[in-house]
């Protein structure tokens, strides 16, 4: 997607236009254009408010219901066909666009940080849905258990190799996992129910994932949300640069923030992983540029 301003006019300025020409922080630009599309909707201006009550009254429910239950229950399955189904039906292409590419984008950051760890051997991530179809194969869980996964690993392997980070430095960065994510979503093509936002269809469907996974779950894919300081952090120790931690705003998994506050805080998890990844994707061609010079030949001076 292009994104088309408007005629400029000093009295009244764009606000839409502002904030995707803004490149304080880079984004990539297709995906910075639908983020800020999905922010000029009409659902979120007006149903955002109903449905956020509507689904933190629902969570409540469910949730006193999980605690009351002598039992636990869950539905992977069901969960993930519904999430799908629900998103090609009543979500705009260009929310789905953004969720399918998240998905990815995590991938590939968690690879870049095995890529550059202590043992490049540790399990990778292999999630890379293209379409909104492929997230009904348990995608969602998928990417919580590969988090989680991930961090238990990395900090069993720095036990192992105290020593990882100078054999990195010396070698080098690898950037091999940094790479375009290519989706088969078309958002020009859409239903005419296809009408709700992002972070309304984040709110409706926080029912349904409360619903389908067992209490200890959702409490786990709450709180996972907050790992983005962490692996923040992850890649300023490899890399050597914290000069831009300060834009991570999700922090202190210690503190847990409420689970009525996940669906905001999704949203800022998933603007903060754009943030991450287009931050890895210029330093890859920083990296690129500087090879380029060091292997090009000397040039000589005419004596």
């Amino acid at each position: 997607m292009v994104w088309i301003p408007e005629q400029r006019d000093r009295r009244d300025p764009s606000t839409w236009d502002t904030l995707y020409v803004d490149q304080a922080i880079p984004v990539d630009p297709v995906a910075k254009a639908y983020m800020v599309k999905d922010l000029k909707s009409w659902s979120r201006n007006y149903l955002l408010f109903p449905i956020k009550v509507m689904a933190n009254v629902g969570l409540a429910c469910i949730m006193t219901l999980k605690r009351l239950l002598p039992f636990q229950f869950r539905a992977y399955g069901f969960m993930h066909k519904m999430a799908a189904w629900f998103l090609q039906t009543f979500v705009t292409p260009e929310a789905c666009y953004l969720i399918v590419r998240h998905l990815c984008i995590g991938s590939n950051i968690v690879n870049f940080l095995i890529d550059n760890g202590p043992d490049p051997t540790i399990e990778r991530s292999p999630l890379y849905p293209r379409t909104v179809a492929d997230l009904a194969d348990h995608a969602f869980l998928e990417h919580d258990l590969i988090l989680y996964n991930f961090v238990l690993d990395y900090h069993e392997a720095q036990t192992r190799h105290p020593d990882w980070l100078d054999q990195v430095r010396r070698r080098g960065l690898d950037f091999s996992s940094v790479q375009p994510v290519h989706l088969d979503i078309d958002v020009s093509q859409r239903g005419w129910l296809q009408v709700l936002d992002l972070e309304c269809a984040v709110e409706l469907f926080k029912i349904i994932y409360s619903f389908c996974l067992t209490s200890a779950e959702f409490e786990r894919a709450v709180i996972s949300l907050q790992f983005d300081e962490n692996f923040g952090l992850y890649v300023s120790k490899i890399t050597g640069d914290y000069d831009w931690n300060h834009v991570v705003r999700n922090r202190h998994p210690l503190a847990p923030n409420s689970p009525f506050s996940a669906a905001r805080n999704l949203m800022i998890h998933g603007i903060t992983s754009e943030y991450l990844y287009r931050y890895l994707e210029l330093s890859a061609e920083s990296d690129r540029a500087s090879r380029l010079v060091m292997d090009s030949p000397m040039e000589t001076q005419p004596t």
